[in-house]
């Protein structure tokens, strides 16, 4: 059965959860227009991926 035998002291609870923390989202310039956006994700402001136009945003 899985009953652990001794308790699980905080350092040893610790160093498993290690790479549990979060982590920051990573962003890159867009190609057409340099506004900030995530990887591989069309750009919100001027709607480009990969420099083709994939959807129409609307203009002011």
């Amino acid at each position: 059965m899985g009953v652990p035998k001794k308790k699980t002291t905080r350092r040893k609870k610790g160093n498993r959860r290690s790479h549990h923390h979060a982590t920051a989202h990573s962003f890159g310039k867009c190609e057409n227009c340099g506004e900030l956006k995530l990887p591989h994700r069309v750009c919100p402001s001027c709607g480009y991926y990969k420099k083709v136009q994939v959807i129409k945003t609307a203009e002011i």
